[in-house]
This record gives C-alpha cells, structure tokens and sequence, in this order.
C-alpha cells in the first residue's frame, strides 16, 4: 500500500503526574527532514524521537512539537542555600540599623527571596525515556494510518488516469496502422496522376511505403509505454518506498509520448498525444505526494 507524504498524528499520555503530548505533521519534501520543538528539559531524547519516526517514515517534511510537564514528586527536592540565606539577613539587618528601621526578619520572607529555594529535579531519564518513546510511537502509528488512507485514495485516481492512458494509446496504434494503408492509396493516386497512362514502378513504390513506414511508425514507443504503465501499477501494489521510482517512470513516459507526437502525421493521434500528456502531468502532480 502506498502512502502519501501528508499526515498528522497525535498522542497523548499521563503517568504518575507527568504529562506528554505529541504532535506530528507530515508535508510534501524530497527527502526525510525532521524538525522537533520540545522543552529543555527532556531535549536530551530528541535523537530517540528521531529514529522512532524515521523507522516508520521515509520521506517528507516532518514537524514534531514536544509538551511535558513533570508535576510528580517523584525525584525532586527543596535544597535550602543558607549561605545566601545568611547573606540576605546580613543586609536586611544593615538596613534596619543605618535608617533606625526596627527588624522583624521571617523565615517566610527570606525564603521568598532568589535562590533561597531552589527545586533540584533529580528525573528517572530511563522512566521518563520509555514513556516519551510509548506516546512517540502511538503519534506515529496515528500519522501513518492517515498517510496509508490518503495514499489509497491517490492510488484509486493515478489507476483511473493509466487507464485512460491506455486507452489513447490503443487509439494511437489502430489510427497509425491505418496511417500507412492511407499512404500508399494516396501515393499510388498521385503518382498515376504524374505519370498519366504510364506503367508503376511497383518496387520503387513498396521502397517510398517502407521509407514512410518507418518514419511514421509508433510500435516501439507504445511497446514501451505500455512496458512503463505495467510498471508503475506493479509499483501501487508494492510495500516499498515508491515516489522516487514512480517520478523516474514518469519521465520516461513522457518521453515516449514527445516522440509519438513528433512522429504523428494525424490530427486525431495528435489529440490523443495530448490528452495523454495532459494525464501524465496530473498523475506528475499526484506522484510528488507519494512517500
């Protein structure tokens, strides 16, 4: 099943007080480019989030937004900095005495001061590692259903525009063949018009048909659009990593159709050759959304 490089993903997860929150979305791009904004915090697993995704998605444009808040008590404790504490006492007390301020100094109000108090967050990283992958791996189980849903949907429509090709390139063949047989009635009526009551060089006529034959002749070029279009539906049904692939084929059958068109000597293939090339570019269009 093909997937398209579009999707979004989001998970959630509390354990214990901690809270994490994963965004995932996922764009059109050439190659696999991650970008993650999380707190400082935990910025120390933004390479584990990395592989995560990229176990799971090749190509695109990827956005990953990171919420934690740790509000558990597990882990931390209140360290008391007498040192600056004492400093703070030292000055108040300098204070009251040279603008003759009577002194009351709290414990509470030296506390409220900076640095006083400080919260040392001693975290579980293995704990804390382990939920980070688990809400990480359910965001990504979220974005590639929704990139495997929009890729069926893409692969229903290029189906549909292969088929349409192909039936403009039996149309090109059964009007190309009739090409030849149209020629030599016309060349035979005009070289008895030059010619009046004289006899026809027959072998140098089959000679001009050949010549004509030859430049006018498509079946390479439908054989191998056709060997392309087998190609590109085989590739739908294949759980690889496609969009490079499918864009290389593309090209080729473009190519192929350039030279049925410039090998057209008809006004109905040349129509055919460009609804053929108009389909190709849609399905170009569609292709640049494939993972």
């Amino acid at each position: 099943m093909i997937k398209s490089m579009t999707g979004y993903g989001k998970a959630n997860l509390e354990k214990i007080e901690r809270t994490y929150q994963i965004e995932i979305k996922s764009v059109n791009h050439r190659y696999l480019d991650i970008s993650i904004k999380m707190p400082k915090a935990i910025s120390y697993l933004e390479e584990d989030i990395k592989k995560c995704i990229s176990k799971k998605i090749q190509r695109g444009k990827i956005d990953v937004f990171v919420t934690f808040e740790n509000n558990s008590a597990e882990g931390k404790n209140i360290k008391i900095n007498t040192e600056i504490a004492k400093m703070y006492i030292e000055q108040l007390k300098k204070l009251a005495e040279s603008e003759n301020i009577l002194s009351n100094i709290e414990v509470t109000d030296i506390s409220k001061y900076p640095d006083v108090l400080t919260i040392q967050n001693n975290q579980d990283e293995d704990t804390i590692k382990n939920e980070l992958m688990e809400v990480t791996k359910n965001a990504v189980n979220q974005i590639i259903e929704m990139k495997e849903k929009e890729g069926e949907k893409i692969a229903e429509d290029l189906t549909r525009r292969l088929e349409e090709i192909q039936k403009k390139i039996l149309e090109i063949s059964t009007l190309s063949t009739g090409l030849i047989q149209e020629y030599v009635v016309k060349l035979k009526t005009r070289v008895q018009e030059l010619l009046q009551n004289q006899e026809i060089d027959e072998a140098r006529l089959a000679q001009e048909v050949v010549i004509y034959a030859d430049k006018c002749s498509v079946e390479e070029e439908i054989t191998r659009l056709n060997s392309h279009i087998s190609q590109f539906k085989e590739l739908l049904n294949s759980n690889t990593q496609i969009g490079k692939k499918l864009d290389f084929i593309i090209q080729e059958m473009n190519r192929e159709t350039n030279t049925i068109g410039s090998k057209a000597n008809n006004l109905e293939i040349t129509n055919d050759v460009i609804d053929i090339k108009t389909e190709i570019e849609n399905i170009r269009e569609q292709v640049q959304n494939i993972e």
